[in-house]
């Protein structure tokens, strides 16, 4: 089965916030997010914003199959929401993958759920529990997307937590104890300022690096469980490094010359 790893970033829905709110028109957006921020924080002290009133910006994925592993985005300026989303849910329709992701059953999922919802987007295989018109529908029912205990949708951070939130790990922290780069000079809580000041380049970038972050911390949990042996798992992160050292992106090269090149 093919393994497709991802990781989105979104920024708050500024329009959405406006409509709900009733706010005025002359409040840039900068003002209608804190009045957001602001109403969440009298609410429940955190300014994070709930899964319905994130708009996905960007999405970067991770694909390995048989012939080949990439990195690659669905990212504004170049599509707009809807497009992004509906892009993600073409690519499980047509490859049935195995999407793997870091708290993406407690974060990127229901996001994706919620705006895509709103855009119309249609993701019938990504839905289907065993009640469709596929000819290995009936194995959904077993083993599909939506089950929190099926491994269709592996969220690693849910899985090695033994689903307890207060084991919880971050995903920079693992990755950097397991020897990969972590997070490289950016973090989530920065997205929405980098958005403002027209950086939507280096979210995509931040993203992207992120989503390699997964997959290795993955490629480590398989040899773990026995599906990798050593030779395979050097082999698999060798896949890796040969893909980043042919690009020539700067986000790579930083990732690169965070990752010391003997990995045990």
């Amino acid at each position: 089965m093919p393994v497709l790893v991802f990781d989105i970033e979104t920024i708050p829905d500024v329009a959405g916030i406006r409509a709900l709110n009733d706010l005025p028109a002359e409040l840039t957006d900068y003002e209608v997010a804190e009045f957001a921020f602001q109403q969440r924080r009298a609410s429940n002290g955190t300014d994070f914003l709930q899964h319905h009133l994130q708009r996905v910006v960007t999405i970067s994925c991770a694909f390995r199959d048989a012939s080949q592993f990439r990195v690659f985005s669905l990212a504004e300026p170049d599509c707009n929401e809807g497009e992004i989303i509906q892009r993600f849910f073409d690519g499980v329709e047509r490859f049935t993958p195995q999407i793997v992701s870091w708290n993406g059953g407690g974060f990127d999922l229901p996001v994706l759920h919620y705006r895509g919802l709103m855009h119309g987007v249609s993701a019938p295989r990504y839905w289907d529990q065993g009640e469709g018109d596929y000819n290995d529908s009936r194995d959904f029912k077993w083993n599909n997307y939506i089950g929190r205990y099926h491994s269709r949708h592996l969220d690693l951070m849910d899985l090695l937590a033994l689903y307890q939130p207060r084991a919880n790990a971050p995903l920079d922290e693992l990755a950097k104890l397991m020897g990969f780069p972590g997070k490289l000079g950016m973090d989530g809580s920065a997205v929405w300022q980098a958005w403002q000041e027209g950086r939507a380049a280096e979210i995509r970038d931040y993203c992207e690096t992120d989503v390699v972050n997964t997959y290795l911390v993955y490629l480590g949990f398989q040899r773990m469980r026995g599906v990798l042996d050593q030779a395979a798992w050097a082999q698999e992160l060798a896949v890796v490094r040969d893909l980043l050292e042919r690009q020539e992106a700067p986000h790579w090269k930083a990732f690169l010359a965070a990752w010391p090149r003997v990995e045990g």
